[in-house]
């Protein structure tokens, strides 16, 4: 068989039209253009290298502006990210849907310049390794709660802030601390070091926030085994109906007065209202309850939400 600079342009015009424009099967394309067919899937190839063969794809549109608008009229959201994907998906699949086509949607609300809290989180996690690569920040980035347990996982907000310093430039602040303190006084003796004051001043000052919005029974504590079920029953028998930042909300996004309250180690709500921009992600319906509890709680000021989330926010 020829090499690859012997295959003329005619020959390759004939390969792919016989097989992208008439239908045939490979078998049958070798046949009429006289190749091996463990050739044709090469010269196939080599027509697209050149230009003879262009693939166009009409746009896809990935977002429901309906339901935008929607959210941002219902919850008074300054705006909205409202991902479609396939109507069977769930869990990881709609995490990942969320995070591929709601990337640059975050991306466009951070600032180019200033102090960025970061959360932890699978579906934050999705979002920011989909981050583009740019020069264009001048970032501090801060984590904005303490490590879920001893292994560091790569949705954990260590793990994210350093990724997004890697990509974009800038500081990355360590809170050096667990997310739940053995006790009140643990927590209390974290807070008084030097270094952990230091983030705990950056983190008052933040210009923005991306945070996730999780349930109680489908969550990266129960995943882990940092929560039992025992643990979840009690917190829902506080009023708990989600988290942000390993603190737990009640239906009108107030922190619930649980035995976490006094041991965790992340940005605190009151905190977290102040801040110009904070992003709430969320995937799936069963996080309905919780966002619903962030925004009426006045947590949030953008959210990115999948299909099927947002349709059971404005149910609720």
């Amino acid at each position: 068989m020829p090499k690859k600079a012997l295959y003329t342009d005619d020959v390759l015009r004939l390969a792919a039209t016989l097989y992208h424009v008439d239908g045939l099967g490979q078998t049958e394309v070798a046949k009429l253009v006289r190749v091996s067919q463990t050739k044709i899937s090469r010269l196939l190839a080599i027509a697209q290298e050149r230009g003879i063969v262009r693939i166009s794809v009409e746009a896809y549109q990935a977002r429901n502006d309906r339901l935008e608008h929607q959210l941002c009229s219902r919850f008074g959201l300054a705006s909205a990210a409202v991902i479609k994907g396939a109507r069977s998906a769930g869990g990881e699949a709609a995490r990942q849907t969320v995070g591929h086509f709601g990337a640059p949607y975050v991306a466009s609300l951070i600032p180019a310049a200033g102090i960025i809290a970061i959360g932890g989180g699978r579906s934050v996690a999705e979002v920011v390794g989909r981050f583009r690569r740019t020069s264009a920040h001048r970032l501090t980035v801060v984590q904005a709660m303490g490590s879920i347990d001893s292994s560091i996982s790569p949705v954990d907000a260590l793990e994210l802030g350093r990724a997004m310093v890697k990509l974009w430039g800038g500081e990355f602040l360590t809170l050096s601390t667990p997310a739940f303190a053995a006790d009140k006084k643990t927590r209390d003796f974290f807070l008084a070091s030097s270094q952990i004051r230091f983030v705990w001043q950056r983190l008052k000052k933040a210009d923005a926030a991306l945070v996730g919005v999780g349930a109680l029974d489908n969550s990266v504590y129960v995943e882990r085994d940092v929560l039992s079920a025992g643990d979840i029953a009690q917190l829902k028998a506080c009023g708990a109906v989600g988290e942000i930042c390993g603190r737990f909300l009640d239906a009108k996004g107030r922190e619930c007065a649980s035995r976490w309250r006094d041991r965790t180690i992340s940005i605190e709500f009151d905190h977290l209202r102040r801040i110009p921009q904070v992003i709430g992600v969320a995937a799936g319906a069963d996080r309905a309850p919780a966002v619903a509890a962030a925004l009426r709680g006045g947590l949030l000021k953008s959210l990115l939400i999948d299909e099927s989330g947002a349709a059971a926010l404005m149910a609720m």
